[in-house]
């Protein structure tokens, strides 16, 4: 298991800030989420924290400082799933999650019989065996999901980052993906930041919150504290109720105003809260 700590993360594309200053804390085993409007800088965090963008600021696993690592050691820190990864078509299943073994092979070698024993296992406990030959052109939209997912597991990283794990998949799918990735972090106590867009799911998934807007951290903290009615309205611009789950967990519903008018200029624009 291993701790996550970022401070001053902060990116500017094309001259223009899209994330400033912005930090949080994961304890080592737990789930933080990452939630916010649309173009809030959620993809771009989880892209910075990878290395994947130039940035300002620190990334600390277990206290090393990631972004200073080779791409190849930082690979063996933390594992990223992209929200709209690229999937030739042609490529299996099992030859895709076996590229999730390119940190541990040189650049002139070959996978070795221990990296596909680890691909093998991780399918298996993905229920894709029996998908390991089948062509990527030919999942659906939940095996592709699991087969992504796969991919960062073979990296047997202790840090996890999902971007959007859910998006594009109906209920069942979604609920399918989530529980996976939760018996998996209990299991083999892995970190866990993901970006969600259902502030429900966030609800009952994560251990913590993290709210950003305009790039910027608005709220950070323990779910019950980060995912209430005011905050929400103020930085969404919407109208909503946060009621308490049968498991004592929030869940976040769209309420239509009962005159049918749009959300008050004061509440849709509101400044940020304290985090």
């Amino acid at each position: 298991m291993s701790s996550v700590e970022v401070s001053g993360l902060s990116v500017a594309l094309g001259g223009r800030a899209v994330l400033s200053e912005v930090g949080l804390s994961v304890g080592r085993g737990e789930w933080l989420a990452v939630i916010g409007p649309n173009g809030a800088g959620k993809s771009t965090l989880l892209r910075a924290m990878m290395g994947l963008l130039e940035a300002q600021g620190e990334v600390l696993v277990d206290g090393v400082r990631a972004r200073a690592l080779k791409p190849r050691q930082r690979a063996r820190l933390m594992a990223y799933a992209p929200q709209n990864p690229l999937l030739p078509p042609s490529l299996t299943v099992a030859e895709y999650a076996l590229l999730g073994r390119t940190p541990y092979i040189s650049y002139l070698g070959r996978d070795g019989r221990h990296d596909r024993e680890v691909t093998e296992s991780v399918l298996e406990r993905l229920d894709l065996t029996a998908l390991a030959a089948r062509p990527l052109g030919h999942l659906s939209g939940g095996e592709r999901q699991r087969v992504v997912l796969a991919r960062a597991l073979v990296q047997q990283a202790p840090v996890l980052l999902l971007d959007e794990p859910t998006t594009a998949l109906d209920l069942g799918h979604q609920q399918q993906v989530l529980e996976l990735v939760d018996r998996l972090r209990l299991a083999d106590g892995l970190t866990i930041v993901t970006t969600v867009h259902d502030l429900s799911l966030a609800g009952q998934y994560a251990d913590t919150i993290l709210l950003i807007d305009g790039g910027r951290p608005v709220a950070s903290g323990p779910v019950k504290e980060v995912l209430t009615e005011p905050l929400l309205a103020r930085t969404f611009g919407a109208h909503v109720r946060v009621e308490q789950g049968k498991d004592g967990r929030p869940l976040v519903n769209l309420v239509r105003p009962a005159d049918g008018s749009r959300m008050p200029p004061d509440l849709a624009h509101g400044s940020p809260a304290p985090s």
